[in-house]
């Protein structure tokens, strides 16, 4: 297929919405990206075909890219909002959504595509997940300095919208990602194009993909670890401990979600639970199908710093049907299947 779409993509992380929307036909513009390892991750794998950019989003200069792209994507930082942190939202630093509107306002998309954790939409952040949305919606009207997001979002009630917003939880293992993974998709298309979008109804809501089915043909790393080995980032990792309300995935369901912890992966959790009930984590491989990354995707970093990585990524089969949809009303000749994988 003909690339046909233009995309700058935002807290790039390892690559999954990325790798995703690129499979659906979305060229890439600009990566973003400050994390070392996830950088390396990037260029292990896509080399100069994506041009990447190890930086603060907001140090950059988008304006060149100005009205030449189709889309704007990315993940901020979930961890103001997500409910395993602080729960500081607005008040936490790394809480970049303000940046991410920053760039809609300079680069001036067709459309643009946010994910994050539920989170974000829990009673606590009402007012200002309101304000995310209002303040995408209206990308050209600017908070001032010395104005607070309340005022903000007064100003935002009686500014034009450019974009018509939407947003949707959904979980990715009714779109046939083997883990059960719920996320906030926020998608806004410019107003000028007069297209209507829906998000993708979902695919595999009554056939949910497993932990064994995504781990089919992988040798397991404890007992046979030179079959293991014949597999890249497949290497038995010691030390897990389950306790109440920290226990791993079942063989037989679709995976609990993975985690990015602060200091390394959260004790119980990123695991397998055998029928007998002894368990291990799962390697840095069985993590990326789970996530559905192909199995020749490298990652930077030792153990903790792969699953830190993975647990923070769009899952690529997910991120492949939301670009699918959205490049039906973006180039309508361009036809993209999104069942395989």
């Amino acid at each position: 297929m003909d690339v046909m779409l233009t995309c700058v993509e935002l807290f790039a992380g390892a690559g999954g919405l990325a790798l995703g929307l690129a499979q659906a036909g979305f060229a890439h513009r600009a990566v973003v990206e400050w994390n070392h390892d996830a950088c390396e991750t990037l260029r292990m794998n896509h080399g100069a075909e994506w041009p990447l950019h190890e930086s603060d989003v907001r140090d950059l200069d988008f304006s060149a890219l100005a009205d030449r792209i189709d889309l704007v994507a990315g993940g901020p930082p979930c961890q103001p909002f997500s409910l395993g942190g602080r729960h500081q939202g607005v008040d936490d630093q790394r809480d970049m959504f303000p940046a991410f509107a920053e760039v809609v306002r300079a680069v001036r998309p067709r459309a643009f595509l946010v994910e994050n954790v539920k989170g974000l939409t829990r009673p606590g952040f009402a007012q200002y997940f309101q304000y995310i949305l209002a303040r995408l919606g209206c990308a050209d009207c600017v908070r001032d300095d010395d104005e607070s997001w309340a005022d903000h979002a007064r100003r935002l009630q009686a500014a034009d919208r450019s974009y018509d917003v939407s947003f949707q939880l959904v979980n990715a293992a009714d779109y046939g990602v083997p883990q059960s993974r719920e996320r906030v998709f926020i998608v806004g298309i410019r107003r000028d194009l007069d297209a209507r979008w829906i998000f993708p109804a979902p695919t595999h809501k009554g056939a949910r993909r497993t932990v064994g089915q995504a781990l089919a043909g992988l040798p397991d790393p404890e007992f046979d670890p030179v079959g293991a080995a014949r597999f890249a980032h497949h290497r038995f990792q010691p030390g897990v401990r389950f306790y109440p309300g920290h226990r791993g995935s079942a063989w037989d369901r679709p995976a609990k979600t993975l985690k990015a912890g602060d200091h390394g992966v959260p004790g119980g959790e990123n695991a397998l639970v055998r029928p007998d009930g002894t368990g291990r984590y799962f390697s840095v491989r069985e993590a990326a199908r789970l996530q559905t990354f192909p199995d020749d995707y490298g990652f930077a970093g030792g153990w903790g710093a792969a699953m830190r990585q993975l647990g923070n990524a769009v899952p690529v089969a997910l991120a492949r049907t939301m670009g699918a949809s959205l490049a039906r009303i973006l180039a309508p000749v361009t036809v993209v299947d999104c069942a395989a994988g």
